[in-house]
């Protein structure tokens, strides 16, 4: 009899256990699937309910306006910037969404108001109801302004930087509860968003060495992180640079024999490359000195490349080329880009994969979301992340 009921008590065992690991591999594809489609869906729960977001013009969603960009980008407010999908500019570095719109939209989230905007409307950088808030900017750098004044390389048009965006966030924080603070660091993604691409492209030309950006940037950017991660932070995403040999910018100005095996800039990439090396061996240590905190690694530089290597399996059909602009053979001059009188922007965006010569259009910022969010081009990941969390609520 004992064995009977023990034998029954294995199999009842088995089958609970069954059942919860097929009810919780259920869910987390129902979750992923879900969240891997950029439509929102009403009254669908998704782990996450703010995103707080980083980084520079590939993430900015408003925080600059025409004329406070990168040099030779000054008509951010001007069409045909937006004509794809708001019709209209929003100052936005693209045709119409960038990737974090479609990580928003994924979470059935509204897209990130920018920080300055909170600020200019509520005098304090504060939101009711907020789902988040983006605090990139474009034309950031990593390293501290002062570095390049002090090597007379001064940028008086874009002189914020990262230590810029921490400081938004800290005046953002002042504004919430402790009880708000607390949930803020323990719920909500961290979109840490491409940064530092600048760093060496300001100091193009002159005595300081690539070398020294790369340690400079990559100390400075590890105590970012860690200061997120010490106010408890839990989930996080990185995003390294992407190649930045494949922009337009970089194909216009290189010598012609300076090209790798996909006809991007050889050395341009070689730079973005070992620069994101450094990056993963920081966010290695990162995950050891803070177990408790998910921290994942979204690689830019693979997932550009493999559109470069297969763009039809896109619908992309012009790798090089600016879609928006003037000039041969690139559509691209560095003092008529588009929003210039001169500049003019191609029937269809969605075939590009560069909208003004630097930055993407919507349609590869689609695809570089789905790569992060539902593909193999995170580590860990993002799914993993996404699991974490479901398990915590």
């Amino acid at each position: 009899m004992k064995a009977q009921i023990l034998n029954l008590t294995s199999s009842t065992m088995s089958s609970s256990i069954s059942l919860l690991l097929t009810t919780t591999v259920s869910v987390t594809i129902l979750l992923f699937s879900t969240i891997s489609t950029a439509a929102t869906i009403p009254n669908i729960h998704h782990p996450f309910n703010k995103i707080y977001a980083f980084g520079d013009s590939f993430t900015d969603t408003g925080n600059s306006r025409s004329g406070e960009g990168p040099a030779g980008f000054g008509h951010l407010s001007s069409p045909p910037y937006g004509m794809t999908f708001f019709r209209r500019p929003t100052n936005r570095y693209s045709d119409g969404r960038l990737t974090i719109d479609f990580v928003a939209e994924s979470m059935n989230l509204p897209f990130l108001p920018p920080y300055l905007s909170l600020k200019s409307t509520n005098g304090n950088g504060t939101a009711t109801d907020t789902h988040g808030v983006n605090f990139a900017v474009s034309g950031a750098t990593v390293i501290k302004h002062a570095f390049f004044v002090k090597n007379n390389l001064s940028l008086d048009m874009t002189p914020q930087s990262i230590e810029t965006e921490l400081a938004w966030f800290e005046k953002y924080l002042e504004t919430l509860g402790t009880n708000q603070k607390v949930s803020l660091f323990k719920d909500s993604l961290f979109w840490i968003g491409e940064i530092g691409v600048n760093d060496y492209a300001y100091t193009l030309g002159s005595t300081v060495s690539s070398d020294t950006i790369r340690e400079l940037s990559i100390s400075t950017f590890t105590r970012f992180l860690e200061t997120l991660l010490n106010k408890g932070v839990k989930y996080m995403l990185v995003q390294g640079h992407p190649a930045t040999g494949c922009l337009t910018l970089a194909m216009s100005l290189a010598a012609e024999d300076d090209r790798d095996s996909l006809g991007c800039v050889q050395s341009a990439n070689n730079q973005s490359y070992t620069h994101n090396l450094a990056l993963q061996s920081k966010l290695k240590q990162l995950r050891i000195k803070y177990p408790t905190a998910t921290i994942v690694y979204a690689d830019y530089w693979n997932a550009y490349r493999a559109v470069i290597q297969n763009p039809s399996k896109y619908g992309i059909t012009e790798k090089f080329k600016a879609c928006c602009g003037t000039g041969e053979p690139y559509n691209f001059q560095v003092f008529q880009t588009c929003g210039t009188a001169a500049a003019t922007a191609c029937k269809d965006p969605n075939q590009y994969i560069n909208w003004d010569g630097v930055h993407l259009t919507e349609a590869m910022y689609k695809v570089m979301a789905d790569m992060f969010l539902d593909g193999t081009f995170t580590r860990p990941r993002f799914s993993n992340l996404l699991f974490k969390k479901l398990n915590s609520l």
